[in-house]
């Protein structure tokens, strides 16, 4: 038997999307609750339901009085956007190359962040990628998720798929934020050779931590940029 979406879940993806696009601008009102259940045919709890999940992914503000006010995230949050070759199509990468499928691992003994006991004691999904614009390797990345609540996630297949979006959709996790140390390297001939890079060219070396609406999930990554070619932009 197939599991079906629950109502309220059906309302926030839908509302969600909403925002995501523009229908709905930074600082304007949602329909109102009783609009909600009007036009879907949902109960108050139902509505209220999906409205709390928006709250939660940072998308909406709920003001008394006023009712729901739309909180736009970045749009290229915990994303590397690449202004030049691909700013015409907008935030996305043409092909995604996994190196390293998802496996279980220890956290690495060094370590850019501290790390809470949960995570520490429940271990770390390791995985790298080499991802592509107009076939040429832009930056590679390795990215370490708390090894807590992610069901399955080392069987699914993630080649060209986005793993915030996978995340979204199948663990309701949502980026809120985060931080990051950036500096420029001389690259081991690993690198140099992932990222077709010249001889003594540098490398944009990324140390990325991102907060999820998930309290004490934080997802890490370390990240190197070819930007000989592109620059990279975004918000937190």
């Amino acid at each position: 038997m197939v599991n079906q979406v629950p109502q309220y879940r059906k309302l926030y993806e839908m509302l969600r999307k909403h925002i995501l696009s523009g229908v709905y601008e930074e600082g304007s009102l949602l329909p109102s609750e009783n609009e909600l259940c009007a036009v879907h045919g949902m109960t108050r709890p139902t509505v209220r339901h999906a409205l709390d999940t928006l709250v939660k992914d940072g998308l909406i503000l709920k003001k008394q009085g006023k009712g729901s006010i739309v909180r736009k995230p970045p749009q290229n949050i915990g994303i590397l956007s690449i202004a030049g070759t691909a700013s015409a199509v907008g935030v996305r990468y043409l092909k995604t190359d996994i190196l390293q499928k998802p496996e279980i691992r220890k956290w690495p003994e060094k370590f850019a962040f501290e790390l809470s006991e949960l995570e520490k004691e429940s271990g770390c999904i390791y995985m790298e990628r080499l991802r592509y614009v107009d076939d040429q390797p832009v930056f590679y990345d390795i990215n370490h998720l708390p090894n807590i609540n992610l069901p399955r996630f080392t069987s699914r297949s993630l080649e060209n798929k986005s793993l915030f979006e996978v995340l979204r959709k199948h663990y309701q996790i949502n980026i809120l934020g985060g931080e990051q140390q950036l500096k420029a390297l001389v690259p081991k001939e690993k690198i140099k050779n992932l990222l077709q890079l010249k001889k003594g060219q540098p490398v944009l070396y990324i140390e990325r931590k991102l907060t999820t609406n998930k309290e004490g999930f934080n997802i890490y990554s370390t990240i190197y940029f070819n930007s000989e070619k592109h620059a990279i932009f975004g918000s937190f």
